[in-house]
């Protein structure tokens, strides 16, 4: 006996067998794709030291995109196989590299990488600077400056005796002294740790030098 199936049936199995095919299909695109992207990663270092370069500049060629690196020299990025990579920094050699070796990589859509960076050295001209705007203006402005004393008459003028002794008055402890009256009173004070220190208020040498000093005038005023 032979079975006969209605039109509609044959319509969705028709349509369902081609969606399975259009979805497959779009899976292997998105894989192929995705297999095309490769992230990279790594870090950019100067030639002669290994100091990493940091806030260089890391960017496609193809699309002029791409990032700076950060204060360790480290980078990450996603780009193609066979992408080329420019890096550029202010005072070294701006150097490529082409994203096109994954050979030996544990993950095929990951790439790191270590980029180094030679120092450019610009050399400048001679460059002459003058304080007049033209060779005329000299003689001029020559003729208007107040020159200073000479440096004899500066030693003079510092060394007198009246200005040394008035700077001295007016000077208060220099360092050395500071520390010498810092470690005395440490020293006093260690002295007398775990005992009372003497009261001179009723020393008899103490009132001695006090009155001797009084008679001399030493508290005088001038």
């Amino acid at each position: 006996m032979t079975r006969r199936y209605a039109p509609p049936l044959l319509f969705l199995m028709g349509l369902f067998f081609v969606s399975q095919f259009h979805a497959t299909a779009q899976d292997s695109l998105k894989v192929a794709d995705d297999m095309d992207v490769v992230q990279v990663s790594g870090v950019v270092v100067t030639g002669d030291s290994l100091t990493p370069v940091a806030f260089a500049t890391v960017y496609r060629v193809r699309d002029q995109r791409g990032t700076v690196t950060n204060q360790y020299g480290f980078f990450s990025m996603p780009t193609r196989l066979g992408d080329t990579l420019r890096f550029t920094r202010v005072g070294l050699e701006p150097t490529e590299w082409v994203v096109d070796d994954l050979g030996g990589q544990a993950y095929p859509d990951r790439l790191s990488v270590v980029q180094t960076m030679g120092r450019d050295t610009v050399m400048v001209g001679i460059a002459e600077v003058h304080p007049w705007p033209a060779r005329d203006k000299f003689k001029h402005e020559f003729l208007a400056l107040r020159l200073d004393p000479d440096a004899i008459e500066r030693g003079r003028r510092n060394l007198d005796p009246d200005a040394i002794f008035d700077r001295m008055s007016e000077m208060g402890t220099s360092s050395q002294e500071n520390y010498l009256i810092a470690m005395n009173e440490q020293a006093r004070m260690i002295g007398y740790q775990g005992g009372y220190a003497p009261v001179n208020v009723l020393s008899p040498l103490a009132w001695a030098k006090f009155l001797s000093a009084l008679r001399n005038g030493d508290f005088a005023r001038d």
